[in-house]
């Protein structure tokens, strides 16, 4: 391993949406149960990167495109839903974030996260909060391309966390995650292809592996291992591996292993056209721990049929509603 870095300062701008003309910046956090039957992800947009709408108004407005992605996994009760909102639902500053009636706000020590939103296809209520508590920050961002158009930066790689929703009726606490995403242009303009997983120890540590293809096909690959105080290292990561394709949509996932290095796949979490999630089980860090990997297509993505899809799971509401 190399390149030991000490975890600097708390965050003082976490919300900071400066996003440009055609760009986007996310905000992404997953978690797990300890006992492996529950999950979630949470993702709050500005320059909503799978809008259609954003793609058809040629992304010159990103403030005009926002939403809060929310999914929740469970043996029988998940739920998943993503509306688009317009620039006059969205309030920031450098602690709170808020789209619509759902928020995000920092204070410091926690990331507490308010849901108010709506499923789709089938129109049940989500409404809950999660409550992330990182063991440590870190406020070092990484490149992702050969341009630095698009950055990455793991705000949190190990977090506890407080799941508690009345619709659907939800209580559990486990490990999480929380990362933000910067780009200054279209997502599929600039990437063919990714993969990215995060698995976690008992002890705390975290590994990271980031793999990208651009459209140039220039390959590029991050891993990174972070200790439970934050610092990390990056490492050699293992071969390259070819995971199982999505079941439904036939999404190829790749990650890294062998060298006698372990990987299996363990449930598929989300099976989209251009867009896979699933709980991984893996040895990176000795001991096999679990994680989530997600695959990205950005051929898939780019495809005019596959946009007319979206809106049947992504909707755009008029503003407060």
């Amino acid at each position: 391993m190399a390149n030991a870095k000490l975890a600097p300062a708390p965050l003082p701008r976490l919300f900071d949406t400066a996003t440009p003309p055609g760009g986007y910046t996310w905000w992404y956090a997953d978690g797990l149960s300890k006992d492996g039957d529950f999950g979630f992800t949470v993702i709050a947009f500005v320059g909503s990167v799978f809008s259609p709408y954003y793609a058809w108004s040629g992304r010159g407005d990103p403030y005009n495109h926002c939403a809060v992605n929310v999914a929740l996994y469970g043996r029988s009760r998940s739920r998943w839903a993503m509306t688009e909102r317009g620039r006059g639902d969205l309030q920031a500053d450098d602690s709170s974030l808020r789209i619509g009636p759902s928020s995000l706000h920092w204070d410091g020590t926690r990331l507490t996260i308010d849901i108010a939103e709506y499923g789709m296809p089938v129109p049940l209520p989500v409404r809950g909060q999660i409550r992330i508590t990182p063991r440590a920050l870190n406020t070092q961002v990484f490149q992702l391309d050969s341009a630095g158009a698009h950055s990455w930066q793991p705000v949190a790689p190990s977090a506890d966390v407080e799941v508690d929703f009345s619709a659907p009726g939800l209580r559990w606490r486990g490990d999480a995650y929380f990362d933000t995403n910067r780009g200054q242009s279209p997502i599929e303009d600039a990437f063919r292809y990714w993969d990215w997983s995060r698995v976690q120890a008992a002890d705390g540590r975290t590994a990271i592996l980031y793999n990208t293809v651009e459209r140039s096909g220039t390959e590029r690959g991050l891993a990174l291992m972070f200790a439970p105080d934050g610092s990390w290292q990056t490492f050699d990561p293992p071969p390259k591996a070819t995971l199982s394709p999505t079941p439904i949509f036939r999404i190829k996932r790749t990650t890294r292993a062998g060298n006698g290095t372990f990987v299996r796949l363990g449930r598929t979490l989300e099976d989209s056209p251009f867009y896979s999630r699933s709980i991984i089980e893996s040895d990176l860090l000795g001991p096999r721990a679990a994680g989530v990997h997600e695959s990205f297509d950005g051929d898939r993505l780019a495809m005019g049929q596959v946009k007319l899809m979206l809106p049947f799971r992504m909707p755009r509401r008029p503003l407060n509603k």
